[in-house]
């Protein structure tokens, strides 16, 4: 029996997106744990300095191109949403949100996703996409005001900007990727970081690694190496494949992977109430992946 190359091509491009996601879905519990022993703009800017070096090491033993001048404006994009944006924010955050309260902000990431994908890729979601998608994402605010005790609070703003800058570095990438490649894009934004975010790492850095706790440098090492590095490879690759609308739907399934990785590694209380809206999110999942999104 043959597979129709539409299911090959939908298969691994959720298949992508499902390990970005992931890898992903550990950032913020991966970033409480670091805050302890860094400060927080070193550990939001500082992992992109690491995943820079090794951004530089595989793009000259691989020998690729560098991207023509006309393209560093888009480039830029990239940087600023997930290189910068994202980590220093969310960063921030965590200083003082619990990773499980943070992490259904991030449920917010397919529709703006979605929105960046119309804006940045010309793609056009079905009136149907919109809907489960809206749903997706209502349940998700409704999470996040039930656990919060129905107040927004500073922390949480800092999330939805950090959402916001990613879901744009999300679409510009994806777009990129259609081009250059899943991980070249990543790897050539990660470079284009460094001359500005170098000093500002370096002012932060701690008097006495020696005296930073093991399991800090271990969760910087992650954000360092699987968040900013790893987790794009698949993550770019899924959206260049399936649609930044489509296959950005997974990142609802990202909360609740990363409530349960607060539970275990942060040992933050799971609820039956968590576990409701989480079948209910991936309900949205299921359907509005099955929607047609097509192309301006």
């Amino acid at each position: 029996m043959k597979t129709d190359p539409q299911s090959q091509t939908d298969l691994k491009s959720f298949g992508y997106g499902f390990l970005g996601v992931l890898i992903f879905s550990l950032t913020l519990p991966a970033t409480k744990i670091a805050v302890t022993g860094f400060d927080p703009i070193f550990v939001g800017l500082g992992r992109a300095i690491v995943a820079a070096g090794l951004s530089l090491i595989l793009l000259v033993i691989t020998r690729q191109p560098i991207p023509p001048i006309r393209f560093l404006p888009n480039f830029a994009i990239v940087t600023g949403g997930v290189v910068i944006g994202f980590p220093l924010l969310s960063a921030i955050a965590m200083k003082d949100a619990a990773a499980s309260h943070g992490a259904v902000i991030t449920g917010l990431g397919p529709l703006l996703t979605a929105l960046c994908g119309v804006w940045r890729a010309g793609e056009r979601p079905s009136v149907r996409f919109w809907i489960f998608a809206g749903l997706g994402s209502a349940l998700v605010v409704m999470f996040a005001l039930f656990t919060g005790g129905g107040s927004i609070r500073v922390a949480d703003l800092a999330l939805l900007g950090a959402m916001g800058a990613a879901s744009l570095g999300y679409a510009e990438g994806a777009v990129l990727s259609r081009q250059f490649g899943s991980w070249q894009v990543i790897c050539f934004a990660l470079i284009l970081s460094v001359p500005v975010l170098l000093p500002i790492v370096l002012q932060h850095l701690p008097a006495n690694f020696a005296a930073v706790p093991t399991n800090a440098m271990l969760a910087f090492l992650y954000v360092s190496i699987f968040s900013m590095f790893l987790g794009f490879f698949a993550w770019y690759r899924g959206l260049a494949l399936g649609g930044i609308a489509r296959v950005g739907q997974i990142q609802l399934i990202q909360p609740f992977l990363t409530i349960l990785a607060s539970v275990v590694l942060l040992g933050e209380p799971l609820t039956i109430e968590t576990i409701g809206f989480a079948a209910a999110v991936i309900t949205c999942v299921v359907l509005g992946k099955r929607t047609q999104i097509s192309a301006k």
